[in-house]
């Protein structure tokens, strides 16, 4: 009889792990809009004239992108920087847009997924998620297979795409609650 009910123990612990996972998924993919959004200390108003870029140097980090540790993304440079201590860029690097970008701003990581199936259908790893627009969550990830094609333009995405090597440099710098800070 022990062992009886041993088993049932189990069978009824491995239900409620399943239950949970699928629940914390499901969670996950519906962030509200609003979730995560910070008072902002950088804040341009929508239709904001461009951050300041140093021409000489593309990559250098945008001017009024904020302070501290942070992540900066640019819109229309399709560009992330993760920037350490001292203001210092420690990574820079290209992405692929989402279908639906951020309003400029600053924000938090809110959640994060070491790995899921992205919105788009396409695993991804290393989901790290700071907004959220037009009912998707928006956040950095990296397609398991490596690819980083555009997406479908009819279709509402969040995901905004990086290599793998980046997405692992993302995944360990941008942890819950790092400021995220997004620039035209």
């Amino acid at each position: 009889m022990a062992s009886s009910s041993a088993g049932i123990v189990t069978g009824l612990t491995a239900a409620a792990l399943v239950t949970i996972g699928v629940l914390a998924h499901q969670a996950s993919v519906s962030v509200p809009d609003d979730l995560g959004r910070t008072g902002a200390t950088v804040s341009p108003a929508p239709g904001a004239a461009k951050a300041p870029r140093d021409r000489r140097h593309p990559n250098a980090l945008p001017a009024m992108s904020g302070t501290g540790e942070r992540v900066v993304y640019s819109v229309d440079d399709d560009r992330v920087w993760l920037v350490g201590p001292g203001n210092k860029v420690r990574r820079t690097f290209e992405v692929t847009p989402s279908t639906v970008d951020p309003t400029p701003g600053a924000y938090t990581v809110t959640s994060r997924s070491n790995r899921i199936t992205g919105s788009d259908g396409i695993p991804v790893e290393h989901v790290v998620r700071f907004a959220g627009a037009q009912g998707v969550a928006i956040g950095f990830s990296a397609a398991v297979d490596g690819s980083t094609a555009a997406p479908d333009p009819d279709q509402p995405t969040g995901g905004i795409r990086e290599s793998r090597a980046d997405g692992d440099a993302m995944w360990k710098f941008a942890t819950i609650g790092r400021q995220v800070v997004v620039v035209p």
